[in-house]
């Protein structure tokens, strides 16, 4: 088991709704640790830096347009394997396949409107967290409750 650092963004549908805190809660409960996190406005030339992977895709356009519609809530969580504990607690993408007890199937309504972002790989991880933190918005700490996981 390896520590790793994923991203996590409370979409704008998870802003617009208020249910940031449960979904930041889920992660917590988990036993992940908040090492960065921060409102953030995403702008065209953002969005299309983050979703690079579905340029060519017909609903491209669909996705900037949805997360540069309001804020979102971008966090960096860090734990043993984040960025596999970060999807499976998120659920599969489409919120009408996604599991009850998964973020998604409790909340979700659609493909589009689906809460949250979570990188896909650990490579993925290091380029979406360099696109929403700077290195110095990223914290180093230990919490007590490490010990006891």
């Amino acid at each position: 088991m390896s520590v790793e650092r994923t991203l996590v963004l409370c979409k704008p549908d998870a802003v617009q709704r208020g249910l940031v805190g449960r979904i930041i809660a889920r992660f917590e409960e988990k036993g992940l640790k908040i090492v960065g996190m921060k409102m953030v406005s995403v702008d065209e030339s953002l969005a299309r830096r983050h979703y690079q992977e579905h340029v060519e895709k017909p609903f491209f356009s669909e996705l900037v347009s949805f997360i540069t519609s309001t804020p979102v809530v971008a966090m960096a969580f860090e734990g043993e394997n984040a960025v596999e504990v970060v999807r499976t607690l998120m659920g599969v993408t489409n919120p009408q396949q996604a599991a009850a007890g998964t973020i998604r199937g409790d909340y979700g309504l659609n493909l589009t409107k689906n809460l949250v972002h979570g990188s896909d790989s650990l490579t993925s991880a290091e380029r979406e967290l360099a696109l929403f933190f700077s290195p110095d918005e990223l914290q180093s700490y230990t919490l007590d409750l490490e010990n006891w996981m």
